[in-house]
């Protein structure tokens, strides 16, 4: 009887075990999951809260030193203590990323690299010689004139950057208008706010002649506006507008009064996820989510905004970032602004004192990816965020300036 109470008695404990066992594993995976990690010490493993750094790069396989210790490599995820550290990421070729992260327990904070190479690619798109290009509203269409060519290929063109060439990006663009009809190649040129349309004003002494032209055909015909130029502008700004009120109803209510009294919009994000934004009046952006999300970037944000300079508010994690203090009307070469976003949505593009510097969206890591010459600040990124567009005449003040691509990955 007695060994046969035994014998139940184990056959009970065994299943009990194997159901603790499970049970202990679990709770360990999870804490291990959020961070926990094992603590050895003279009294024995403990468990103790740690936060996961997740580094990435790209291009991957970037060296991770970690307050100036090599640590791994990227695309790898690191236990941390609860602390700030110098993160630096590297890889030989290219600028070093470099930025102070706060890692907390529990939480999982990001490193994020973006890596410029040292000795970017420089490509040429046109090799005619051209005059004035214009970027189109949505960043992917860049308009252009040809006058050093005959009257049938001399005029207007249009670079689709959103299209695969067959062969090389000298046969991306199309012409839309010859100078066959009119001086088109001496035009002023203004893309409606759709990118559906060029306005091409032609001015002869007092005398300005105004055109409207498709930018999908070449126009045998172009469409003299001259005497409804009113109409077309009245047109053309109810687009703008109903675009700029879709684009503000997408925002939380709370947020639309902010943006609407104190934000003049410079522009969007490509994802529209962030603003770039020029402060219209000192104000104090009150917290739109409460409580405030965990695993944000811990860049330190600023709420006190002073009119006139210039920040980024990210709409998701409700954060906000100086990136200039101001930006002088005399930086706005041509009209253009100088500051602009990468297509990627995570970082900007600054044109000053004849260099091109890419940096975060927060102001970080501002890189000085190219400092050759170029012609009156035109810069433009690539739909596709792997390079930049310039017109340069590579310092021969004999030849006229192309279109030149600076490769970015």
């Amino acid at each position: 009887m007695y060994n046969a109470n035994c014998a139940m008695k184990k056959q009970l404990l065994i299943p009990l075990l194997i159901v603790l066992f499970l049970i202990i594993g679990t709770v360990i995976v999870v804490l291990l999951g959020k961070g926990y990690g094992l603590n050895l010490n003279g009294n024995g493993p403990i468990l103790s809260g740690t936060g996961l750094l997740v580094a990435t790069s790209s291009p991957d396989g970037a060296q991770v030193i970690i307050n100036g210790h090599l640590t791994t490599a990227t695309d790898n995820t690191i236990n941390l203590a609860p602390g700030d550290y110098d993160v630096k990421i590297f890889k030989e070729g290219y600028f070093a990323w470099e930025k102070k992260i706060t890692v907390k327990k529990e939480v999982v904070s990001k490193a994020d690299a973006l890596l410029f190479p040292t000795a970017p690619q420089l490509t040429s798109i046109t090799n005619v010689g051209i005059l004035n290009p214009v970027i189109d509203p949505s960043l992917t269409k860049i308009t252009y004139s040809v006058a050093s060519q005959s009257a049938v290929k001399n005029g207007i063109y249009v670079l689709d950057m959103s299209v695969r060439p067959i062969l090389t990006l000298q046969n991306a663009s199309s012409q839309i208008v010859q100078d066959i009809t009119n001086a088109f190649s001496l035009a002023t040129l203004t893309w409606s706010p759709d990118s559906a349309q060029i306005l091409a004003t032609i001015t002869k002494g007092d005398i300005s002649t105004k055109y409207l032209l498709q930018t999908n055909t070449l126009n045998q015909n172009p469409q003299d506006v001259t005497e409804t130029i009113d109409s077309v502008n009245s047109s053309w700004q109810k687009i703008k507008a109903d675009k700029d009120t879709a684009q503000l109803n997408s925002l939380p209510k709370n947020l639309r009064t902010v943006v609407a009294s104190d934000f003049s919009i410079l522009q969007w994000s490509a994802d529209e996820t962030k603003i770039l934004y020029q402060a219209s009046q000192s104000a104090t952006i009150p917290l739109i989510i409460e409580p405030a999300l965990i695993g944000t970037n811990s860049t330190p944000q600023i709420r006190d905004i002073r009119k006139d300079e210039i920040y980024v508010y990210d709409i998701k994690e409700d954060r906000n970032y100086l990136i200039l203090s101001s930006l002088p009307t005399s930086q706005f070469a041509n009209g253009e602004l100088p500051l602009m976003w990468y297509p990627d949505s995570k970082h900007l593009v600054y044109v000053h004192d004849g260099r091109i510097d890419m940096m975060e969206y927060d102001a970080q890591n501002q890189t000085t990816v190219y400092a050759g010459p170029f012609v009156d600040d035109y810069v433009f990124p690539w739909p596709d965020a792997t390079k930049l567009v310039i017109l340069t005449n590579l310092g021969n003040p004999n030849i006229s300036p192309n279109l030149y691509t600076i490769g970015l990955k």
